[in-house]
């Protein structure tokens, strides 16, 4: 509203239907040319007279192109030198080392360098395939030579680790094997059985359960 009552003050109490395009261009190049405002409080402007018009009057505006846009203010971006960055890289170990060392080297953003896979690290001409990038567009960029050996390594490193407690890792079904450990209906041992038409158990072949819950049933 506030906006709306400076637009109307500005052209000597008009009503708003009774203007148009062009006094909506003149009180916006004023708030440059005259107020200095930045550019972000002249698209505040813009936008609350648009909303008068297109929502309360119902009256389509046209594009404003005479409009004398407020400058942006320019900021210079702050640039590491080459000592700040290896003294910042050697303080890092591991996996965030090797990723600041490509946000650095290869010009990777954050979430590029997190979304880098090892199919699209091109060791044989040291490139890096960037996938849906700004823009979501692909890029190729060049791939650091300090990292390359250590890419190598973690790309042809087995997996390891262990099972969840419960878990069997082996490829066959073997004779009697627990079902992870848990409270409640489904944990258990199962053991090779089968029923004969009388509802006995019989030869080792097929499965039943020896959890009570489930041999009630």
């Amino acid at each position: 509203m506030a906006w709306i009552r400076r637009y109307i003050v500005f052209h000597g109490k008009r009503h708003p239907a009774e203007m148009g395009a062009v006094e909506v261009t003149q009180f916006l190049s004023s708030l440059a040319q005259q107020d200095h405002v930045a550019a972000s409080t002249q698209n505040q402007a813009l936008s609350a007279l648009l909303f008068l018009y297109r929502q309360v009057l119902q009256v389509e505006m046209p594009w404003l192109d005479n409009v004398v846009r407020a400058k942006r203010s320019e900021r210079l971006p702050v640039v590491l030198t080459r000592e700040e960055v290896r003294a910042v890289i050697r303080e890092l170990q591991g996996p965030p080392r090797l990723m600041a060392i490509l946000l650095y080297g290869a010009g990777l953003r954050l979430l590029e360098c997190a979304r880098l896979r090892v199919k699209d690290v091109d060791f044989a001409t040291n490139q890096i395939i960037v996938r849906a990038g700004k823009g979501d567009r692909d890029r190729v960029t060049m791939l650091p030579a300090v990292v390359k050996p250590d890419l190598v390594r973690r790309s042809t490193k087995p997996i390891s680790g262990t099972a969840p407690a419960g878990w069997s890792s082996r490829g066959r079904w073997p004779g009697s094997t627990r079902t992870p450990a848990a409270s409640g209906r489904g944990s258990g041992c199962f053991r090779p059985r089968v029923f004969t038409s009388t509802g006995r158990r019989a030869s080792a072949a097929g499965i039943t359960c020896t959890n009570p819950c489930f041999c009630a049933l």
